[in-house]
């Protein structure tokens, strides 16, 4: 009988030292991933602090992109008004 109860004091106490050494492993790893988290959280912020200041010079490419496409309309009138202009011409040169 004293055989049996030193056997399972001795399994139960190598369950507690496996439970043990997983719960160091784990707090090991959560510590790694909260390093991983600190740097991913300081990059963030380091990018949206680049973010913010690239933001004047977008926000001029947007500006200058609708002044194009402005540009491209009134060239696209021109030339329309300038080829009926032409055609009124030769059709005058002929009388």
């Amino acid at each position: 009988m004293a055989v049996f109860l030193q056997g399972e004091l001795t399994a139960t106490c190598e369950d507690y030292k496996l439970v043990e050494n997983m719960n160091k492993l784990t707090s090991l790893k959560y510590m790694e991933m909260k390093d991983i988290s600190i740097n991913i959280s300081r990059n963030l912020k380091d990018l949206n602090q680049k973010y913010a200041g690239l933001q004047p010079y977008l926000d001029q490419i947007n500006q200058i992109e609708e002044q194009v496409t402005a540009l491209e309309q009134a060239a696209y009138k021109l030339d329309t008004y300038s080829k009926k202009l032409e055609a009124k011409f030769k059709k005058l040169e002929k009388r």
